[in-house]
């Protein structure tokens, strides 16, 4: 659905009663977790209500098995100032409390009942709402001095809400098989575990919920999984929950507990589990060649690009009607590339200035290129260079003679004014390192794995000309404006045309390490001609430190993917991702689903070209499953 699901809070909302195991303190945990556009919200053990009423629904099923707790809401709803009459006729003083508890409510009109279940709530010992077998009333007065027993505010607004909502009373189960349907958000608030005598149900109803409860409720909600619905679960910190639902998204939680039998556990933890909507496949990979011009753009080296997946993101991204095309995390810059090669206009952005400087080279630029021999004097000595890399890097990744051309030639790219030959002078210069350097990588230093490839016998003059050569047949124009962009995709602002955002972050892996920086400081440091970094002489390599980054964390990649899919919320959203990262594949679909109506997950396989895992090639996981993660 593309209209929010949740109404704008004209008036505020608040829980009518008092309620032990609400979930007032756990909202800043779970409504972010609520997607943004949704079908209808479900909640069947209601309680206390506490996200409902801060969610304020559009359409809503709120169901309960506590027939004095559903007689509540529905007498509010139904007439709001007959309840508001009567709860007016109460007291706060010991009397008037133990009378109406005495009263059997299904004795009282529904009106008459409802205030007297508010009163009873205010006015007893904590706000509990416990019976006995019988199912009678129990908790004694609470000796307030000044509880506030009629809200008419809340009830006023309560009701407006109300109104709106089907109110049930059921099993949660009958409620789910009755109502639950794909694209629903379901709020699943059970008895907490351990179960034992003060467990919340027998606080609020004479039936039970054991443990082999809890077991039918996780079959059931991975029905719901499977059915297509967007699922938040609390519950207490247990061994079986995590057991249950380890492969989801839990949140350990700490909370304070306002009820105990012990009055020194007045603390706890709870979890909420966020479980999303089983992928759908509904897209297919309907095969998308790729025009000549997306296969003119210069190969790389480069850890991480996505040239063996073009055709896969294209089929994909082709299934949408867009305008635009964000690359956000360029890398190589290919996946710009082959957008701009298929008409769309093009942001490419990327934290590295050596990548934004191939996607100047070829993505932005048009029109300009470098001739054979303004490329050509690039390689002779003008003027005195500043021997930086002839005195700082000597003996460790390239000949004496080598590291003087690559100053003379930084040298007189300073002097070239127009930004789009800089940029593929540059460009050029970075890729003939590359070329030049065994695994193209700067981790180590020497020549330990040279495999005799032809680019590591040219000299590097002709590795320059050559890159310069290549990047000018690169260059065209797509008939519309393209921008290439360095710095933090957290901080790019969307533009209103339909667009598709195309996501490809560092991954964050157990088996590997994603500082991108680390591996080509050397030349990113070409690019930058190393202002603002700081280069770290007591390592044997000279690498600078690496650019903060959300990604290099499980917990900060989650919350900067979720963060990115908030922005780019209003355009199609496609993810690569390798299935050896975190966070997991239903993880991801999570917090998509959170911002996004459909979720569908395509898995490609993948093989990387070397190795990126830190062990030897051949030994490395290096076959995973690359997914497309969709949302729309």
């Amino acid at each position: 659905m593309s209209e929010p699901a949740i109404k704008s809070k004209l008036v505020e909302c608040k829980p009518l009663l008092k309620w032990a195991g609400g979930k007032t303190q756990l909202l800043p945990t779970i409504l972010p977790k609520i997607p943004s556009s949704f079908n209808k919200y479900i909640e069947p053990f209601f309680g206390g209500g506490a996200l409902y009423f801060s969610l304020n629904p559009k359409n809503a099923i709120i169901a309960d098995s506590n027939p004095e707790l559903i007689n509540l809401y529905r007498s509010v709803a139904d007439n709001v100032d007959l309840v508001i009459k009567h709860l007016s006729h109460f007291n706060n003083i010991e009397e008037d409390f133990y009378a109406a508890r005495a009263l059997d409510w299904t004795k009282l009109s529904p009106h008459q009942a409802a205030a007297r279940t508010i009163f009873l709530n205010r006015t007893c010992f904590n706000g509990l709402y416990r019976v006995n077998k019988k199912g009678q009333f129990n908790v004694p007065f609470g000796k307030y001095k000044n509880p506030k027993i009629i809200d008419k505010k809340s009830l006023l607004s309560a009701s407006q809400l109300l109104r709106k909502s089907e109110i049930v009373c059921g099993d949660y189960k009958d409620v789910l098989k009755k109502f639950a349907a794909p694209g629903d958000v379901i709020f699943l608030d059970p008895p907490y575990l351990p179960v034992s005598e003060y467990s919340d149900f027998k606080r609020y109803t004479k039936e039970q919920f054991y443990e082999e409860d809890h077991h039918e409720l996780f079959s059931e909600v991975m029905r719901l999984h499977d059915l297509g619905c967007h699922i938040i679960l609390t519950n207490s910190n247990h061994p079986l929950v995590h057991e249950q639902y380890g492969k989801f998204q839990v949140e350990v939680i700490p909370t304070k507990r306002y009820i105990s039998c012990n009055g020194t556990g007045r603390t706890g933890e709870d979890v909420v589990v966020t479980i999303p909507p089983k992928p759908r496949f509904n897209l297919k990979l309907v095969p998308a060649a790729l025009p000549a011009q997306a296969l003119k753009y210069p190969s790389t080296r480069y850890m991480g690009s996505k040239n063996k997946l073009l055709e896969e993101i294209w089929a994909i991204a082709s299934q949408f009607d867009f305008d635009t095309a964000y690359d956000l995390f360029s890398g190589s810059g290919i996946v710009g590339y082959m957008f701009k090669s298929q008409g769309k206009a093009v942001i490419s952005n990327d934290y590295m200035t050596m990548s934004s400087t191939f996607t100047k080279a070829m993505v932005e630029n048009s029109a300009v290129t470098l001739s054979e021999k303004e490329a050509i004097a690039l390689l002779q000595p003008h003027s005195e260079t500043d021997h930086f890399v002839e005195s700082t890097f000597a003996g460790l990744y390239f000949s004496d003679d080598e590291n003087k051309l690559i100053d003379t030639i930084r040298t007189n790219i300073k002097q070239i004014n127009n930004k789009y030959k800089h940029a593929i002078a540059t460009a050029a210069l970075i890729r003939a390192c590359l070329k030049k350097r065994p695994r193209g990588i700067f981790t180590y230093v020497g020549h330990k794995y040279n495999d005799g490839r032809k680019d590591l016998l040219l000299s590097f003059e002709s590795q320059f000309l050559e890159a310069v050569n290549s990047i000018n047949n690169a260059v065209f124009d797509n008939g519309k404006k393209n921008k290439s962009r360095n710095g933090d995709a957290m901080t790019l602002i969307p533009r209103k045309e339909k667009s598709l955002v195309y996501i490809d972050p560092p991954y964050y892996s157990p088996f590997s390490d994603n500082e991108y920086v680390r591996r080509y400081h050397f030349v990113e440091g070409i690019a930058r001609d190393w202002k603002g970094v700081e280069i770290q002489e007591h390592t044997l390599t000279k690498k600078f430190k690496s650019y903060p980054t959300p990604f290099s964390s499980r917990k900060g990649a989650a919350e900067a993917f979720n963060a990115l899919f908030k922005r780019f919320r209003n355009s199609v959203i496609l993810v690569s991702y390798s299935s050896n990262s975190l966070p997991t594949l239903d993880e991801m679909v999570a917090l998509l689903a959170k911002h996004k109506s459909h979720v569908d997950v395509i898995p490609v396989n993948y093989k990387y070209s070397f190795g990126n895992q830190g062990n030897k090639v051949g030994n490395n996981k290096n076959d995973v499953q690359e997914y497309l993660f969709v949302g729309y």
